[in-house]
């Protein structure tokens, strides 16, 4: 089977894939995206790393377009994407795993106030709070897919009150033990006034773009964390700074950004109550992923079930 491998790497990033891919996918002859445009009735799948628009046209026998990033917001965003080519989204259990850590960590830090001890050391100043019990704590986890589902589990098995939310039922989606299941605007809009932190894995769709606004911070409580680990473009960046120097939100907890890299003018780098990770909760590891994408190119080649394909009406 030739497979088409493009997108955006870097040389060594590349390497790895290649390499990884390779080992979990024998038989497979990878091509380039010269090699493609050389011969293109020949390519039968695509995995794809957020390709450049037009990359994909031109291929008659694509059959399957294999992301290796979780979120295909931009890749649904190309005007020139292939119609009725299904796509599959990456749900890595490696990357599941770092970003459940990662959204732990920040939960802990702030039930615990270790960024305002951060903040503390920088001032030279000696200051014991009072120690919030987990139990005390309640956390609303936007988003019940893979890593939403996995990061609530996390958390929740810390001790901490959690719930998580998703927009509508789904049918075989299971709650994790533990998790309270909260449906619907209405469901949301109930809950947000005792949530305590707010942790954002959701996917990026029209409907959730803008999502973390004034008006969701106002129904937290004073003082609330905001935790968004999904993608810049769920957050209105003036509204979260107003809420800061206001008060309502008492810490901010940002991996995702409208422009990345950061701008070096941007005010989360100076903001004191703004922690700022450069896009890294979790990544896609390649030997793990590699073996999602070696999976479904045998199902593919045996005309089996293609695991986890993206709605392209909902956006996910």
């Amino acid at each position: 089977m030739n497979v088409l491998l493009t997108g955006q790497f870097g040389a060594a990033e590349r390497g790895a894939w290649a390499d990884a891919l390779a080992q979990a996918c024998p038989g497979v002859r990878w091509l380039d995206d010269d090699a493609a445009r050389a011969a293109p009735a020949t390519v039968r799948a695509a995995v794809v790393a957020n390709p450049a628009p037009g990359r994909l046209q031109g291929l008659p026998a694509l059959a399957l377009i294999q992301s290796l990033w979780a979120g295909v917001d931009r890749l649904l965003a190309d005007p020139t994407l292939p119609a009725g080519v299904p796509i599959a989204r990456m749900v890595d259990p490696m990357m599941n795993a770092a970003m459940a850590e990662t959204a732990l960590w920040a939960v802990l830090a702030l039930q615990r106030d270790f960024f305002v001890y951060a903040r503390q050391q920088r001032a030279r100043q000696w200051q014991p709070h009072p120690q919030r019990r987990a139990d005390e704590t309640r956390v609303t986890v936007l988003g019940l897919g893979e890593m939403g589902r996995t990061a609530a589990q996390a958390i929740a098995r810390q001790g901490f009150a959690v719930a998580g939310w998703a927009a509508r039922e789904r049918p075989g989606r299971s709650v994790p033990e533990g998790v309270q299941a909260v449906l619907g605007d209405a469901a949301l809009a109930a809950r947000l006034p005792a949530t305590d932190v707010l942790v954002n894995l959701l996917p990026l769709t029209p409907a959730t773009r803008g999502l973390l606004s004034a008006s969701l911070f106002a129904r937290l409580p004073r003082g609330a964390g905001i935790v968004n680990l999904a993608r810049g473009a769920h957050l209105v960046e003036p509204d979260l700074l107003a809420a800061l120097d206001a008060g309502q939100v008492g810490h901010a907890v940002l991996d995702v950004f409208a422009h990345e890299p950061l701008p070096p003018d941007h005010p989360y780098w100076s903001h004191p109550r703004v922690t700022v990770l450069p896009h890294v909760a979790a990544a896609t590891d390649p030997r793990s992923a590699a073996a999602v994408v070696g999976a479904n190119l045998r199902a593919l080649a045996e005309g089996g079930p293609i695991a986890h394909l993206v709605d392209r009406r909902r956006g996910y």
